[in-house]
């Protein structure tokens, strides 16, 4: 749980808040998520979602757009002495990240935002949260 902002320094560093890093671990997998943010998710999380996704059925065309996807953008990060990861370049131009960046936890994974596409996101969700919720009470929640 929770919201940060950091910076990215011009190696592509980011230091993971300290809230986020006991539970990420000393090693965990980042990835391209929804939303045109960054999913990063412990490796025992990566693992169960790995499995899950070699179920999808290799016959279907989203099925293999999206493993493909999700898995060629995977890198494992390992956190520095100084509580840093390196976000390739790849992963950085994907999610628009250039210097300014959120970090919120989200459940089982952290997200890792730009943080003008963070802006923007929270703008355009809060006029609709109440129709959210309403929408998400059939889920029993």
């Amino acid at each position: 749980m929770g919201e940060y902002q950091h910076n990215i320094d011009t190696k592509g560093r980011m230091i993971v808040p300290a809230k986020f890093r006991e539970g990420l671990g000393e090693s965990f997998v980042l990835t391209r998520g929804l939303d045109q943010c960054l999913f990063a998710y412990p490796m025992e999380e990566w693992t169960l979602l790995e499995e899950k996704l070699k179920t999808l059925p290799l016959t279907k065309k989203d099925a293999r757009t999206f493993t493909r996807f999700f898995f060629s953008g995977a890198v494992e990060c390992e956190v520095d002495k100084q509580g840093r990861i390196n976000i390739p370049q790849t992963l950085r131009t994907y999610s628009a990240i250039e210097k300014e960046c959120i970090v919120i936890g989200v459940s089982n994974r952290v997200e890792v935002w730009s943080k003008d596409k963070w802006d923007d996101y929270v703008s355009e969700s809060e006029s609709s949260f109440e129709e959210l919720a309403e929408n998400l009470m059939d889920f029993d929640i």
